[in-house]
């Protein structure tokens, strides 16, 4: 009854209130454009205070009190226009606009096709005008700040950090708390290692606007915690055509001693067409059988995939991208077609040196104890193709977007292993060769069932084909003296691996109809939105083992070149001393199947003019089985199979309360979940031939040999999640907010260390804690530095920080070999900053420079949990320093300098010093390298 109450004392206070005012609204046009709308136009009531500006459709409303009035329409580099009007209680007038550049026709131009949302006025707009809580960032400001990639963009939105091959952590939770949609649908990863697709593959060319959600609402979906991201995919506002390349030195990367494959020389290695020739022949048939390669099969595969290694020297990083667009008139004057086509490669070079240790779990010293030394060829290939038809009220668009990475590696680790200091020059060679495919194909529309667009419908499908391969991943093992290797036939040396992860049936929905209800005296909408969405995915997992294994155990063992060992091997099939057997375990393959659908209604109501409310509920019904085969149960044993079936009630309600015109005030709850990563959900060992491995799914993989009624398996997580946020907008170009949130987390998913039984060596698996708290706060502002001096009208100065308190339950008795029984929580740094100083300048009256310098740093995390009385293991902060000085030479050629990782600082993990075990080695380091300096230079021609 109170809540009726308070709900019509509002409606009769907004109605009084209307009452008493008029309202002007209208759209301001461009006269010489064809009558294209104009966003972040000015609108000012001449004599007084109030004004207004112009959203992204070109739209402004202003409620005044009864009288007479001059309005004045304003936006730069256009003639400013003046209307005399006289408005009346209640009225509605309707003042539309069309302004003129004039003889500003060259800068007319220019404006038109820079105005869009990709720039930061606009998204900080849409920003202020949200209910719910969201950043975003456009393709302007990706530029500005010399971003190549989608990951590195967003590390410039507050809370979120890049983590060096782990993907983005957002206000300290890791990869697998975040969700990806791609024009709002939902996409998965390429990667069975990552919840979402790593973000570094997306090249920024493609990107329109990122759009960053922290708070959740019922329509996207509830598979998140940390944050929500949103890539909205590249389109065409205007003709345009650009081409444009790039070259990257890297110290102590570039121009220094590098390692490849042999085959990796040719054209066909370049580009990365490598796959077919390295996958495991079609004779060992889609089942382990023990087949022995016959001599003569050995050699017929091994020109193609052997085992030798190229020495030579790394080039300059490359980069070449084209993109070509056009929007244009089809019919009536309000119907249009657009088209564009992006298409990218990136060639990388990338060394790697440092140590890799791991600690004994029984004795306190060092298991394993390795120089390593990492030499990757990378190679990225995407295309994006977008045709999109509009008209008054129809819209639909196609997109295609294909990314294909590959990359190629030899990784030598010197040392020694399990414990065995006696042996101090083991050489341990990975040659690598690593492929993902990624197809996403859409289609996307909305139609007004109305023509005054009360009633209107919007939805899209996608399928998505995935493919993730390590086809002949080789491992040599032997002593290492100088460049000469020692190395015996048989135990874990000459071995081959092939793991491949197919998801060809990824689908991907959504249908939703809205119906504004009710438009209020300053045409905000009150509306209600009832839709559908959802997924439906299948992967296959197939991970097999060839072994060198020696006809008789008196074989002797070989020395030769390390990096020349194809003849020795080869004399050794031929002669009949060696052969390749396939030896393969139960888990040589299993499937993922998940199938999510969800529908929701949210509500949009604003009462009186200053208070919004986001409000509804989502319910989500999902399934997930895993199969696999039993170990020790036999390569022909049936699938054993579990299950989860699930439906959760997911509510959450976002408010906003208008201060005035320039501030708001902001409120968040939800419940959300979070299900892990495909390597995470999966019982299969990956293993590495220094004795470590990763094990997916720890319960229900310790649990195989047990009875089928007591298997468990690693389960979602329930986030409860609260937000409240105070923001000011000095500017358009401006921003001040500070927040403070709250998470509390019921079975959260994280990564530990444990032994091996069988080999001694260290296992990397996941397992679910009994609950986790989080409380945090964020700052962050964007401020121009004329507020210091007029002097620095042109430095802008924009800063974000995240501070954060974790503490994570621990049920001793589901894990009893953890430590304590409270913890910070894995992946999670009790702070992070994020910060950029922009200075703009121009050289003569042409030449327009952007230089932008670029900071960020992470405190302390958990990289993993410590367990048997061995500390966590924690990943150290990295202070990163970038530069880019964008410069605008002529109207058709730009060209940008980067100086990225200036600092070039360790990248560093350390064992903690809290151990109840006595820890005898002096020095904590396990994971240590540096990155290098990048300096890079780009130019390209819009023709």
């Amino acid at each position: 009854m109170k809540i009726r109450f308070i709900i019509l004392t509002f409606f009769i206070t907004a109605l009084s209130f209307a009452q008493g005012k008029g309202t002007i609204s209208g759209v301001i046009t461009d006269k010489d454009s064809n009558n294209e709308t104009l966003p972040f136009a000015n609108v000012f009531i001449k004599g007084t205070q109030i004004s207004a500006t112009t959203d992204i459709e070109g739209k402004y409303t202003i409620s005044i009190a009864p009288g007479s009035y001059v309005v004045q329409f304003t936006f730069v580099g256009y003639e400013p226009k003046e209307v005399a009007i006289k408005i009346a209680a209640g009225e509605k007038l309707v003042l539309d606009q069309a302004l003129s550049s004039g003889a500003y026709a060259l800068k007319d131009v220019v404006i038109t096709s820079t105005v869009n949302r990709q720039k930061e006025t606009a998204l900080l707009l849409e920003q202020k005008n949200a209910v719910e809580i969201k950043q975003a960032i456009g393709a302007q400001e990706l530029s500005r700040k010399g971003v190549s990639d989608v990951e590195e963009g967003l590390t410039k939105v507050t809370g979120i950090a890049k983590v060096d091959g782990r993907g983005l952590f957002v206000r300290g939770l890791e990869d697998r708390y975040n969700n990806l949609l791609i024009n709002g649908l939902q996409a998965p990863s390429n990667s069975p290692f990552k919840k979402i697709i790593p973000t570094e593959l997306f090249p920024t060319d493609i990107v329109g606007v990122l759009n960053i959600y922290k708070t959740f609402n019922p329509d996207i979906s509830g598979d998140f915690a940390g944050a929500t991201v949103n890539i909205e995919t590249n389109e065409a506002k205007n003709r345009l055509t650009k081409i444009s390349v790039g070259f990257t030195h890297v110290t102590n990367n570039n121009g220094e001693r590098f390692l490849k494959a042999q085959e990796v020389s040719s054209t066909k290695g370049y580009l990365g067409f490598l796959g077919n020739d390295k996958s495991l022949p079609g004779y060992f048939g889609g089942k382990p059988s023990g087949y022995i390669q016959s001599p003569a099969e050995y050699f017929d595969y091994n020109k193609n995939s052997n085992w030798d290694v190229n020495s030579n020297t790394s080039p300059l990083n490359t980069s070449i991208n084209f993109i070509h667009g056009d929007n244009l008139k089809i019919g009536k004057e309000n119907n249009k077609l657009s088209y564009l086509l992006s298409l990218n490669q990136d060639n990388t070079y990338q060394v790697r040196k440092g140590v890799e240790r791991t600690f004994n779990f029984g004795q306190g010293n060092y298991d394993n104890n390795l120089a390593n030394s990492s030499y990757e060829y990378k190679n990225t290939i995407s295309t994006l193709g977008n045709i999109k038809y509009k008209t008054d009220r129809f819209d639909i668009s196609l997109n295609s977007f294909l990314l294909r990475a590959t990359s190629s590696k030899i990784e030598d680790q010197f040392g020694y292993t399990n414990s065995q200091t006696t042996r101090p020059n083991l050489i341990i060679r990975l040659n690598q060769f690593e492929e993902t495919q990624y197809w996403n194909n859409q289609i996307l529309g909305s139609y007004n069932l109305t023509e005054d667009k009360r009633h209107s419908i919007k939805g899209g499908f996608s399928y998505v084909k995935t493919s993730f391969g390590q086809p002949d991943r080789k491992f040599l093992v032997g002593e290492l003296n100088g460049e000469e290797i020692t190395a015996n036939y048989g135990g874990n040396n000459l071995i081959r691996q092939y793991l491949d992860i197919s998801g060809d049936r990824f689908f991907s929905g959504k249908l939703e109809y809205n119906y504004i209800i009710s438009t209020t005296s300053d045409d905000k909408e009150n509306k209600l939105s009832v839709g559908y969405n959802g997924f439906s995915n299948e992967e296959i997992s197939s991970y097999r083992f060839l072994f060198g294994r020696p006809i008789s155990s008196s074989l002797p063992s070989f020395t030769t070149n390390i990096n020349e060992v194809n003849r020795v091997i080869d004399n050794s099939v031929e002669n009949g001393n060696i052969r390749f057997t396939e030896t393969s375990n139960e888990d040589y393959k299993s499937k993922l199947y998940q199938n999510v659908q969800a529908g929701y209604f949210n509500l949009f109501w604003n009462f009186g003019e200053n208070f919004e409310i986001n409000g509804g509920i989502r319910a989500e019904k999902s399934l997930r089985e895993i199969k696999f085969r039993r170990l020790g149960y036999g390569l022909n044993s049936n699938f054993s199979t579990f299950t989860d079936d699930k439906l959760d009630i997911l509510p959450s309600a976002n408010a906003k309360l208008i201060l005035n015109e320039k501030s708001n005030l902001r409120f968040a709850v939800s419940k959300t979940i979070t299900r892990p990563a495909s390597a995470e959900l999966l019982p299969i060992e990956y293993l590495n031939a220094d004795g470590t491995s990763v094990l997916g799914n720890k319960p229900l993989a310790s649990s195989v040999y047990g009875s089928e009624k007591d298997w468990k398996s690693l389960t979602n997580t329930d986030n409860y999640n609260f937000d409240l946020k105070y923001e000011i907008f000095p500017e358009n170009n401006e921003l001040i907010a500070l927040g403070v949130f709250g998470k509390q987390i019921q079975n959260p998913i994280e990564r530990l260390f444990i032994q091996s039984a069988s080999s001694g060596g260290q296992i990397t698996t996941f397992d679910n804690s009994k609950s986790a708290r989080i409380f945090g706060a964020e700052l962050e502002f964007l401020l121009s530095l004329k507020r210091i001096n007029p002097v620095l009208e042109n430095i802008s100065w924009g800063f974000n920080t995240s501070l954060m308190h974790t503490k994570v339950n621990v049920d001793l008795i589901k894990n009893p070999a953890e430590n304590s029984a409270s913890r910070e929580l894995q992946g999670a740094a009790k702070w992070v900053i994020n910060s950029d100083l922009k200075y703009e300048f121009n050289l003569g009256k042409e030449i327009k420079n952007t230089t932008t310098l670029v900071y960020s740093v992470t405190g302390d995390r958990i990289y993993a949990v410590g367990t048997a009385g061995i500390d966590h293991v924690y990943e150290k902060p990295f202070h990163k320093l970038d530069f880019v000085w964008t410069t605008k030479l002529t109207k058709n050629i730009d060209t940008k300098l980067s100086v990225d990782n200036i600092l070039n600082q360790n990248f560093r993990r350390v064992l903690g010093d809290s151990s109840s075990k006595i820890i005898t080695e002096n020095d904590l380091t396990v994971r240590q390298f540096k990155k290098g300096t990048g300096i890079g230079f780009s130019i390209s021609y819009t023709f």
